[in-house]
């Protein structure tokens, strides 16, 4: 499978707004030790934002131990650990200092499917819910944990890819999902069919957040 070179770091030294929906369709390739390769397409993001003007976004308190990736340099990968259990990648972006990144949310399996299997615990036939479909989910099926974090996708065993030039994407746009702060902000973007115009298989439902009630 040709990939072609890896996206340049110009490609992420903008608004995230900007990136989200340019990563719908790319490749993201995971080499592992073993030498196998784990490569999905990317399906669905959300766009958070460092500005101040996001309350959702982990950079908006200011910079601390957990988001520090999220200041930059652009081009890395920003993990963190969700609800103590699930760990989420994200791409950074913006220029050097400014925090921003894209959550990476959903994905299509494109070569490893067995390995990701094994990672996830589950068939590699499995249904895409139970495979890449979710944060968490697409983490673990790359093999992906904490210890990416800061890990440089321009160069090395991690990195993102362009789309083909024959799979345009049809890219949609909508509120994030699962958050109650800012939860009608449209930063999130995922790939639709062609004639149905609805997400892709390989898209989450969408869940609105839920607060929790003061007792």
């Amino acid at each position: 499978m040709s990939l072609g070179s890896p996206l340049p770091q110009s490609f992420y030294a903008r608004d995230s707004r900007l990136v989200g929906p340019e990563l719908i369709g790319c490749r993201l390739v995971h080499r592992l030790d073993t030498g196998e390769r784990l490569i999905v397409r990317i399906s669905e993001v959300e766009a958070y934002l460092g500005d101040g003007s996001d309350p959702a976004s982990h950079a908006h308190p200011g910079p601390t131990d957990r988001n520090r990736v999220m200041f930059g340099p652009p081009g890395r990968l920003y993990a963190y650990r969700s609800y103590g259990i699930h760990t989420c990648v994200n791409v950074v972006c913006e220029v050097d200092g400014r925090a921003a990144a894209v959550l990476l949310r959903a994905a299509e399996p494109i070569a490893g499917l067995e390995v990701m299997g094994r990672l996830r615990g589950v068939e590699p036939d499995a249904k895409p819910a139970l495979l890449t479909v979710g944060p968490g989910r697409l983490a673990q099926a790359l093999g992906l944990t904490l210890g990416h974090d800061g890990t440089n996708l321009l160069r090395g065993a991690l990195t993102l890819h362009p789309p083909t030039a024959e799979a345009k994407p049809i890219v949609a746009s909508g509120p994030r999902v699962g958050i109650t702060k800012a939860p009608d902000l449209p930063y999130r973007f995922f790939e639709e069919t062609p004639d149905s115009g609805r997400p892709t298989e390989w898209v989450s439902a969408f869940r609105p957040g839920k607060r929790k009630q003061r007792r």
